[in-house]
């Protein structure tokens, strides 16, 4: 699957902003939070975990509305919160933008006036660059009741971009949103994350939402940090499959747009170490970098370039780990190579044993070009 309106990758930000570093503990009735973390000062960071798993409440302690029992958070050089010398630095201070589940408007003004309360004078230059980002110039005159949900949420977006915040935190802006308006609002995340320099953290338990924009996750669990990491590389750790959810189902690779050919609505793409993809016919530019969404249930494997088959796309991979193996199936990891991507496949025992697999055995990936639907 691919989704050609968020694939960004860390390095595509121009800049780099401050990383944010925490350990604390809270507690509160029987739940018991305890975190300890740095994450990148770039590109989209995902807060993901079941209800209940701390997500939200980290997202607190970092926006100063909470207070944690006991701990640190710095974003760069700065001390936000520091227990032991009574450092609580407020919200307002914190220079961060905070988006909630709720849009959170002021009713009585338009949707010009909300976006200027708060907004620092240095943003003034690019107040119409980020309408223009959002999507929101012919909202301007009209007022919060009258806007749609996500509607509603891209003004608070741009609220909180104007205030010119080191870092964006967003906790489950899409939660309410029906399937249009969610997918609408998902576009434009995804073009803020690959337009903006401020790093963002984002609260979200649909792993749909997260494989379309994340570079980095951080995996919950009951209060407790199970995982973090670069997204791909956690996608391929067998040891989280069960902890992952809907996650486990698909990789993610990046690629960038070479050609189109339009006679067959095809779009040919290249890999960083110079092999080829081809999809489905895209609206997107020579160049541009695009996240690819790859069902594991897409992926076969040969021994060597096969002829006479419908496969139209064949990377050349190594067989870098072998999952656990049950009664049916074999998962496998495979490397990209030179371009140190990695890419998840499942076969079934029997193939997995007739065709002699081992790590560090090299194979051709088989990838059904249906696997790159947009999203």
């Amino acid at each position: 699957m691919l989704d050609e309106t968020s694939a960004h990758s860390p390095q595509s930000h121009a800049a780099n902003g401050p990383a944010l570093s925490l350990d604390v503990a809270r507690r509160q009735g029987d739940f018991h939070l305890q975190a300890r973390l740095t994450l990148p000062g770039n590109g989209v960071t995902a807060l993901f975990g079941a209800s209940g798993s701390g997500k939200t409440s980290l997202l607190r302690l970092i926006a100063g509305l909470d207070r944690p029992d006991e701990g640190i958070i710095h974003l760069g050089e700065e001390t936000l919160t520091d227990t032991r010398r009574g450092i609580l630095i407020p919200p307002h201070r914190r220079h961060l933008g905070v988006v909630f589940q709720e849009a959170r408007l002021f009713p009585h003004y338009r949707v010009r006036g909300n976006l200027t309360y708060g907004m620092r004078a240095a943003m003034r230059p690019r107040f119409d660059a980020i309408i223009e980002l959002l999507g929101i110039g012919h909202l301007l005159q009209r007022f919060p009741a009258t806007l749609s949900g996500g509607e509603a949420r891209r003004v608070a977006i741009g609220r909180a971009l104007l205030t010119a915040p080191r870092l964006l935190l967003m906790d489950e802006p899409l939660t309410g949103l029906d399937g249009a308006r969610k997918r609408e609002l998902l576009r434009y995340i995804a073009r803020l994350a690959r337009e903006i320099d401020i790093p963002i953290v984002y609260v979200s338990h649909d792993p749909g939402e997260l494989t379309a924009i994340a570079d980095y996750l951080v995996l919950l669990e009951h209060g407790r940090v199970l995982a973090d990491g670069r997204l791909d590389a956690l996608l391929n750790r067998f040891d989280l499959t069960e902890h992952l959810g809907g996650f486990d189902a698909e990789s993610v690779i990046v690629a960038s747009v070479a050609e189109h050919e339009p006679d067959y609505a095809l779009t040919h793409l290249t890999l960083d170490d110079g092999q080829t993809l081809t999809v489905p016919s895209l609206d997107a530019g020579p160049g541009e970098r695009l996240r690819l969404h790859i069902p594991v249930r897409d992926v076969a494997l040969a021994l060597s370039e096969p002829s006479g088959i419908s496969y139209r796309n064949r990377l050349h991979a190594t067989i870098e780990r072998v999952g656990p193996r049950n009664d049916a199936r074999t998962s496998i990891e495979l490397s990209l190579n030179v371009s140190g991507q990695t890419l998840r496949t499942r076969l079934t025992r029997k193939a997995f044993d007739e065709m002699g697999l081992e790590e560090g055995m090299p194979v051709v990936a088989l990838i059904r070009s249906v696997a790159f639907e947009t999203r």
